[in-house]
């Protein structure tokens, strides 16, 4: 029996001592042919050891096999009473309730995101998901990371990414996307081969620590691959070359400056949207709002489409503006696209 499931140990323990008690119930009724509930009283006296007389004189076999229970009742009693303890000591029940808390949770959710590891950079991912706000579920094998990450609010799944019964407890099935962010590549290509094993569809990204593996990665089932190092020397490389321009980037995209931001916003179907041009829709009037450009659903990206430009269902407006006057819009298209 592992020692890792608690509540799975406790209902072990539980279930020899309710063999036990049925054993010498049945073994009352068949040598002495009492009732049940006479053989029952008997049987739980006899194993709790708390003194008492006998209910119906015994015969020589009924006292034999009344030995033999007490001596394997005071030993399953002892087991019991320490596995008891030890959870209750070592706080691993609680812990245990805690796991089977969060998995309830997940049960919940939809369209979330899931992070596989919990490190440096997976706890800043999930900082800037949980600020915009979306929902998050972490998968982290490591128990002492996982207290601190339910410590500050998330919902954690313990247990090894790689295996397909943990993603499926993290919600894989209807999860919108997947970030592994674990220390190595070997990780995180088993971790992308069995998500995209158990959703299709699901947009995944992975992080590449070495020359290489990107490709790996990316004929695994990684939608895209990030590499914490060159990202890290371009932006270096790009301050020292175009500083301003830098500066500009970060205002609009990091949430410390809430002021402006990037956002993109899919044109949903039905939309009042679908099959008009942003002039038509209003967005030239906004002077706070700048339209930088269109994905179309194709993957092309048509960089500042102007205000004739027309829109269709699937395409991506990334837009630049005030951060309550994206939220006006990006509420507007999406309440035109579920009012049809």
């Amino acid at each position: 029996m592992q020692r890792g499931d608690p509540l799975r140990q406790l209902v072990y323990v539980s279930g020899i001592l309710f063999l036990v008690i049925v054993v010498g119930t049945v073994g009352y009724v068949l040598i002495e042919g009492w009732s049940w509930f006479d053989s029952l009283y008997m049987a739980v006296t006899t194993l709790t050891t708390v003194g008492y007389s006998e209910i119906h004189p015994l015969s020589s076999a009924g006292r034999l096999f009344t030995i033999a229970l007490i001596l394997l009742g005071v030993g399953t009693i002892f087991y019991v009473v320490g596995n008891l303890a030890r959870f209750v000591l070592e706080g691993e029940l609680q812990q245990a309730f805690g796991r089977y808390r969060q998995g309830g949770k997940v049960k919940t959710v939809n369209e979330h995101y899931i992070v596989c590891g919990y490190g440096r950079m997976g706890r800043h991912v999930c900082k800037e998901l949980q600020a915009k706000p979306i929902t998050v579920v972490i998968v982290e094998k490591n128990p002492t990371v996982v207290a601190a990450a339910q410590g500050e609010g998330f919902v954690v799944i313990e247990g090894d990414a790689t295996q397909d019964q943990v993603l499926v407890r993290a919600g894989i099935e209807r999860a919108k996307g997947l970030v592994s962010l674990v220390n190595t590549d070997t990780e995180n290509l088993y971790i992308v081969l069995t998500a995209r094993g158990l959703n299709k569809n699901l947009f995944i990204m992975a992080r590449a620590g070495e020359e290489g593996s990107e490709q790996k990665l990316l004929r695994a089932g990684a939608n895209r691959v990030t590499s914490p190092y060159l990202i890290g020397a371009s932006q270096i490389a790009q301050v020292l070359i175009r500083p301003n321009v830098v500066e500009f980037l970060d205002l609009a995209t990091k949430r410390e400056h809430l002021g402006l931001q990037i956002e993109e916003i899919t044109i949903e179907q039905g939309s009042r949207f679908d099959g008009k041009t942003p002039c038509e829709c209003g967005l030239g009037e906004d002077r706070s709002l700048i339209v930088v450009g269109v994905k179309r659903q194709s993957g092309h990206l048509e960089f500042n489409p102007g205000a004739e430009v027309e829109l269709v269902a699937g395409d991506t407006l990334i837009v630049l503006g005030q951060v309550e006057s994206l939220r006006k819009l990006e509420s507007i298209i999406r309440s035109a696209g579920e009012s049809t």
